[in-house]
């Protein structure tokens, strides 16, 4: 994980040069395309895709198409519009593209019962309405979204016919018609039906058929294995800050999503959208009447210009109609948009998960261009910077209108907004020359924060932050409302309940916020859920989920194993010290033979100037702190007694700013409970040897030092005043896992509240906190101390 940062950190810091262009753009959009290049590299960098490909469209004719960043990340090979990508749901306008080839021969009839073709086809429907092809392919059919084997979470690779089997005697969401339903199983039945009436195989089939005369040679169903060397690599993120390769496992429900191509071949596609049908190799794909068909908003009023058609998205932009698709699998974000009564057309393609809302700005960029070529008229965007340190603490807080609530954390220089709803958080950056933060990243791109200040200037106040009496959240008014208690533990009853379920590659939270169960599932999307029972919730009304429901399974005892979400099994994942035991490794060598060898070995040469050593013990300037000196102990990650008396000595600026914010604690009714602060480097080689390659993220590697040897980073969490006893944290003290995240979004409105807390108190003071440790704390000078290796007992 921390490799893959470290190789698109050198990326970014060189890909702009290495951009390799495929097609150099005409002479009429050579002002369009200089635009769009300009737009793009910075969007690279500040959101760090590793690579972006765009291809233009007019008419018969790929007028621009270009790569940016990286194809391959560790041997730094260039994307390019020949680099092939995972186009995600874009899969299913060729779907229903080989649908239409066989109605048009009269082998398939949008209307009649699907029944027709695949009789095993058997979801439980009681509305009396047959499911039929067109209500499929325009997402009418009433089908949950995603089927419950061979669904986008699955990596068993299913076939076909186990996927459509699995779909028997569940529930249709909504009745046939009744309303519009995403569904990606809906689009998979309609590429088993394909396969029934074709008599073959659907990915070889798509391609005989459909694909290779359209003369898309680079496009597949499948990796073949002349695709494989140009496949980009594609990266996961989380709102934790891990980012890690995509999986490349292929979808069982793979009509609906499993399509490799290149934007030059997407390119040739839209041509031959532009010719009536007839693609550029001449070859006629589709009728004109039948692209017309596909156009049209399907179960809709006369008249009406806005919704899915026949596989498209069919809508308006600029004054004219366009026919769209996005497309979203693991680590790859499309865009496909064509202007069909003006032949104009792109496709951007990101390979960053579920990097949409980038692609889709890219794309609207360049049809506003492309409408006006001929004119040089300019696309602009207000001019955003990130808010900066000082501006993003003084908005940090919670803000209350009625029962909504959204919460700004601030993160160094981003500042985040957390709505519990959705999009699980949002980076807001400043509009230049205003107040005004706009929601800006790879999820939202446009929603408007405006601040509303008290009388009197910020720096007049001893709280910066009391300067900021409300926020204006797009058109809703919230009023600052900081808590100086923490929110009530959760329901007694939800506590089994939250936790996390499914694979590591695609993880579901079970959460509890404001009092309510959430669920943040596909890393970012959060939805709040309304209890149905004790172990059944129900989605809201919006969303990738909409109407489907979240059932708990429980084995014999009682204990929670399982979590259906939308029909989808997520199975429970043990997660350490969920019974509050200490997190345990077994170490990779027996310790005394380990503390030999670190007692015989030397710290690491430094040179420069350093400040003089002035270490002071925290309890000897404020008696209030509380220590539970873990190393002191065996009751730490390696079970073993590293020091020989329970102390905890810091540089003395360090100390002091330790003091001050358990001061400042007292008023919330918390101290801090000191767990490590100095650590001799010895020890620090101890616990890098003993632990194995995996787990690292969590141990300092010795041959830099760790900031513990220096005498600057303390290690703490928060005790009762009134109890005496330490607060539960999301994640225990030295839990090699994921809970251990300052940003882990799991657990409870509670534990997040009190880890927030912690956090405020120590930067506020001048810490930083290390990006793998809630507990884990800085302090700013750290650079400027030496290693140091004394025992405790050498400390004067």
């Amino acid at each position: 994980m921390r490799r893959l940062s470290i190789i698109l950190a050198f990326a970014f810091s060189a890909l702009a040069a290495q951009a390799q262009t495929t097609v150099p753009p005409t002479e009429k959009y050579r002002m369009v395309a200089g635009d769009l290049e300009r737009y793009i590299v910075p969007l690279l960098r500040e959101h760090r895709i590793p690579a972006i490909s765009i291809a233009l469209v007019d008419d018969q004719q790929i007028v621009w198409a270009k790569g940016f960043g990286l194809q391959r990340l560790r041997d730094t090979v260039p994307a390019s519009a020949e680099t092939v990508h995972r186009v995600g749901s874009v899969s299913k306008l060729f779907t229903d593209i080989g649908i239409m080839r066989l109605v048009e021969r009269g082998i398939l009839v949008l209307d009649a019962p699907i029944e027709r073709w695949v009789p095993e086809f058997a979801p439980r429907n009681t509305s009396g309405k047959s499911i039929t092809l067109r209500q499929l392919m325009s997402h009418r059919s009433g089908l949950l979204r995603e089927p419950p084997v061979g669904n986008y979470f699955d990596p068993t690779e299913p076939s076909l016919v186990e996927m459509v089997k699995s779909l028997n005697g569940r529930e249709l969401i909504y009745p046939p018609e009744a309303r519009q339903k995403y569904s990606n199983a809906a689009i998979a039945v309609v590429g088993y039906v394909l396969e029934r009436g074709s008599g073959e195989p659907f990915a070889a089939y798509l391609k005989k058929t459909v694909l290779d005369p359209m003369g898309l040679s680079s496009s597949a169903f499948e990796p073949l294995p002349t695709l494989k060397p140009r496949i980009a690599d594609a990266v996961m993120w989380t709102v934790d800050g891990r980012v890690f390769p995509a999986p490349t496992f292929q979808l069982g429900m793979s009509p609906a999503g499993s399509l490799y191509s290149t934007v030059l071949d997407l390119g040739r596609f839209m041509s031959t959208m532009f010719n009536d049908g007839r693609a550029p190799n001449g070859n006629q794909i589709v009728s004109k009447a039948t692209l017309d068909e596909m156009w049209r908003p399907q179960f809709s009023p006369a008249g009406t210009t806005t919704g899915f058609g026949l596989g498209f998205f069919v809508g308006e932009f600029g004054g004219q109609r366009v026919v769209r698709h996005g497309g979203a699998i693991y680590g790859f974000a499309t865009e496909l948009a064509a202007l069909p009564d003006q032949k104009l057309g792109v496709v951007v393609v990101a390979t960053m998960d579920v990097a949409n809302v980038i692609s889709e700005r890219i794309a609207n960029r360049a049809l506003s261009r492309m409408q006006f070529a001929d004119y040089g008229i300019n696309v602009r965007e207000p001019s955003l910077a990130l808010p900066g340190t000082a501006r993003a603490r003084q908005l940090e807080g919670r803000y209350v209108k009625g029962a909504q609530i959204v919460e700004l954390h601030a993160r160094g220089e981003h500042l985040y907004l957390d709505t519990g709803r959705n999009s699980a958080r949002m980076d807001l950056w400043q509009q230049a020359g205003s107040d005004t933060l706009i929601a800006n990243d790879a999820l939202t791109y446009g929603l408007k924060v405006v601040p509303i200040s008290t009388a009197g200037a910020p720096s007049a106040i001893p709280d910066p932050r009391s300067a900021i009496r409300a926020v204006v959240v797009g058109r809703d008014t919230l009023i600052r409302a900081d808590l100086t208690s923490a929110p009530a533990s959760a329901s007694a009853a939800w506590q089994p309940l939250i936790g996390e379920y499914g694979w590591d590659h695609n993880t579901l939270y079970i959460l509890e916020k404001e009092g309510r169960l959430h669920a943040l599932i596909e890393w970012f999307f959060e939805y709040p859920l309304e209890p149905m029972g004790r172990d059944t919730f129900k989605f809201p009304n919006y969303g990738l989920y909409d109407g489907e429901k979240v059932i708990f399974r429980r084995d014999a005892t009682g204990r929670v194993t399982a979590a259906e979400a939308a029909s989808v099994s997520f199975a429970r994942r043990l997660i350490d010290l969920e019974t509050g035991k200490t997190f345990k490794i077994k170490p990779q060598r027996p310790v005394e033979e380990l503390r030999r060898e670190a007692l015989a070995a030397t710290p690491p040469v430094e040179r420069g100037e350093f400040l003089t050593p002035d270490l002071v013990e925290l309890r000897s300037l404020d008696s209030g702190i509380k220590y539970d000196i873990r190393y002191a102990s065996t009751n730490n990650f390696m079970d073993a007694v590293f020091y020989s008396q329970a102390r905890a000595f810091l540089q003395r600026p360090a100390a002091q700013a330790v003091v001050r914010a358990h001061s400042k604690l007292a008023r919330y009714g918390y101290g801090l409970l000191i767990h490590d602060a100095y650590r001799p480097w010895y020890v620090t080689k101890m616990f890098w040897d003993a632990t194995p390659q995996a787990q690292r993220d969590f141990v300092a590697n010795p041959a830099n030092g760790s900031r513990h040897n220096r005498g600057a980073a303390v290690d703490l969490t928060l005790y009762d005043l009134r109890t005496g006893q330490p607060v539960e944290m999301v994640g225990g003290y030295d839990e090699f896992s994921e809970r251990s995240y300052p940003d882990y979004p799991g657990g409870t409105s509670r534990q997040r509240w009190l880890r927030e807390l912690l956090r405020d108190a120590m930067e506020t003071e001048g810490f930083t906190v290390y990006e793998f440790e809630w507990w884990h704390f800085d302090y700013g000078e750290w650079r400027r101390y030496p290693i140091q290796n004394l025992t405790f007992e050498q400390i004067r």
